[in-house]
């Protein structure tokens, strides 16, 4: 287990977690989702606006090992290029490992956190970013809303997803046994006593839902719309950067 004094939004700590789990990051956040994260991968990129470019460059943040691409080139067959950037070395070499074909020249891959990208401003004509969201504290997240309101063009688009604690919901804490206490214990078992991905329990508890990173988009700039997900066991956010009128 890790010790009740580490950081775990140290950006050091969030590379090291997802360069160990990277091998097994695929199938085991499918299982253990029972396949919800695809279906919500999918609603995400429903969200994004059409884009005003008919070859949009699109920012993938939190890239992982890029599993929501095919979601994208089926939405934006005529895309550009995909900026996938992520803080975990691993998760690149395995996103790179699965490409083939013209797929692969059509991603970017840029290593790096999130926090601190050297992307140029106005640069992404779209946005999104799966599941890494709960690896953010709100001080952080404010320093992300930041960046993705400097990377996006005027009038481009944005749409996060991130897996959220459903509180209100008269399952919750079935859902709550199971990712504070079955998933740590398959993960031992069939993971060689493995429990980085046990940390989901504790990073979703923590994050809550999307509504303090709606509050950060807003303020820093953007225009925001929120959604729920299975009764709030993920929750979205989606909007634009408006066009400054001079």
């Amino acid at each position: 287990m890790n010790d009740q004094n580490t950081d775990i939004y140290d950006p050091e700590f969030v590379a090291d977690l997802f360069d160990r789990c990277s091998s097994s990051y695929r199938r085991w956040s499918s299982v253990s989702s029972f396949g919800f994260v695809a279906l919500w991968r999918h609603q995400c990129v429903a969200r994004l606006i059409a884009a005003s470019n008919p070859r949009p460059v699109i920012v993938d943040l939190m890239a992982g090992t890029g599993e929501v691409w095919p979601y994208l080139l089926r939405r934006f067959p005529d895309l550009d290029t995909v900026c996938a950037l992520d803080i975990s070395h691993r998760m690149h070499l395995e996103a790179v490992d699965r490409l083939h074909g013209e797929y692969a020249d059509r991603i970017t891959h840029i290593e790096a956190d999130a926090l601190q990208t050297n992307l140029p401003a106005n640069h992404a004509d779209l946005l999104v970013s799966t599941f890494g969201l709960k690896t953010f504290n709100p001080e952080q997240q404010t320093e992300l809303a930041k960046q993705i309101a400097r990377i996006l063009k005027p009038g481009g688009g944005f749409a996060l997803i991130e897996a959220s604690d459903p509180k209100g919901w008269a399952l919750r804490p079935l859902y709550r046994f199971y990712l504070d206490k079955v998933l740590p214990t398959v993960e031992r078992y069939f993971l060689r006593g493995a429990n980085d991905f046990s940390m989901i329990g504790t990073y979703t508890r923590n994050f809550g839902d999307c509504a303090e990173m709606a509050d950060a988009l807003k303020a820093a700039g953007l225009e925001v719309t929120s959604r729920s997900h299975f009764f709030g066991c993920a929750t979205s956010v989606a909007g634009t950067k408006p066009i400054v009128q001079f």
